[in-house]
């Protein structure tokens, strides 16, 4: 049996200070293409990120597979002294802890490169420099400055996005910082300090909106109030549930009314392109509308299909379990939860040449690789009681 082909990040150690998740999922990533990330957790009972509940409940089952887990006590002086060992021996820092706290504990960048100079030091923040850099960030803060929440919600009732998706993305540019890093040291020996942040994240997010201001002069308006840019590319009602159907072009627009019985629209000259049609939605949305409602969701999915037009049924999150593209493609990864369930969370969303990022370790319980790091660091049994006590 041939062993298994190296992964893009092997030898590379990430040393991961950080809960909730911006900083696990910059740390998930590096794990899962393959570098040895050891999460640092507080003594004695790990990451509170465990115990969550409600909609955090989830946080640590998705974020923590392929890493290591140490627990210190950062506040002792063997706890410390461990963690700076451990520094020496790492590419990466990752740390999401308020401003100055990793300072204090004398885990800053400034005081770390000393003894590593080589050392990529990233800081999961909620504001990059600047006024407003002191504050404490969530993803609802951020979403509700930047304009996300006003666009998702109806006019007059802004509504965060319903995933964590600046803390994830926050997470993703986070990577793109340090293997930027990665890149830059090969040739020049050095380490660098990079930021992402929650709030700069939201606004790349919104930036489109900001164009369309700029190039419009209109203000966007909410996505539930918005004018689409294309004709048809909404949800119907069907007679059994709900579906998404888009015509985005000129060619699937002819495709579409031939293929529903609509001839007449297809004929009309005032209908001939897209941006006619979206000024005259309300001419014919009517229209559609009612003959879906005669079909089944079924039925009019498997007609968009053999169409090739594009098409969506409105799933809850807990049906992707059993969705067949993931099942088949391996898109869905097996991990244990702590109550010893198993279960499957999503692979990162990523293929090279043609190979997906599995899980090489289980989600770890607090401390189980405490003793065999502070080993490898050189640390006997004994230090190693006190230092996670």
């Amino acid at each position: 049996m041939s062993a298994p082909a190296a992964l893009p990040l092997d030898g590379i150690r990430v040393v991961e200070f950080s809960h909730m998740v911006m900083g696990p999922t910059c740390g998930l990533i590096l794990a899962d293409l393959g570098a040895d990330v050891i999460k640092v957790e507080p003594a004695p009972d790990g990451d509170k990120t465990r115990r969550l509940r409600g909609s955090g409940a989830g946080f640590f089952a998705i974020m923590s597979r392929n890493k290591r887990s140490v627990v210190l006590d950062l506040k002792s002086r063997e706890g410390l002294d461990a963690a700076l060992r451990l520094i020496r021996t790492a590419d990466v820092v990752i740390e999401n802890f308020r401003p100055g706290a990793m300072a204090r504990l004398g885990l800053g960048y400034e005081a770390l490169k000393a003894d590593n100079p080589g050392l990529i030091y990233m800081s999961a923040k909620g504001f990059l420099q600047g006024p407003y850099e002191h504050r404490t960030a969530l993803d609802e803060v951020v979403q509700m400055m930047a304009g996300l929440a006003y666009m998702t919600g109806p006019e007059g009732r802004p509504l965060r996005a319903g995933s964590s998706v600046n803390d994830i993305m926050g997470g993703m540019f986070g990577v793109i910082g340090i293997l930027a890093a990665l890149l830059r040291r090969r040739s020049t020996g050095e380490g660098s300090h990079i930021e992402s942040a929650l709030y700069e994240n939201c606004v790349f997010l919104v930036a489109q909106h900001m164009a369309q201001y700029a190039v419009t002069a209109e203000p966007a308006a909410p996505m539930p109030s918005r004018i689409s840019a294309w004709s048809v590319y909404d949800v119907f009602d069907t007679a059994d549930g709900q579906v998404f159907v888009g015509a985005v072009t000129d060619t699937q627009w002819d495709i579409f009314c031939e293929a529903f019985g609509f001839d007449d629209l297809a004929a009309d000259p005032e209908l001939a392109t897209n941006r006619e049609r979206v000024l005259q939605r309300d001419r014919f949305m009517p229209r559609i509308r009612e003959r879906f409602a005669r079909l089944t969701a079924d039925e009019l999915m498997t007609r968009c299909e053999a169409l090739g037009l594009p098409y969506a049924p409105i799933r809850r999150p807990q049906d992707l379990f059993e969705d067949p593209h993931l099942t088949q493609s391996g898109g869905l990864l097996d991990v244990t939860l702590a109550d010893g369930r198993t279960t499957r969370v999503p692979a990162l969303p990523l293929a090279m040449d043609g190979r997906r990022f599995g899980v090489r370790r289980d989600l770890p319980g607090p401390g189980e690789h405490t003793g065999d790091i502070l080993a490898e660091l050189g640390l006997d049994d004994g230090t190693t009681d006190e230092t996670a006590a």
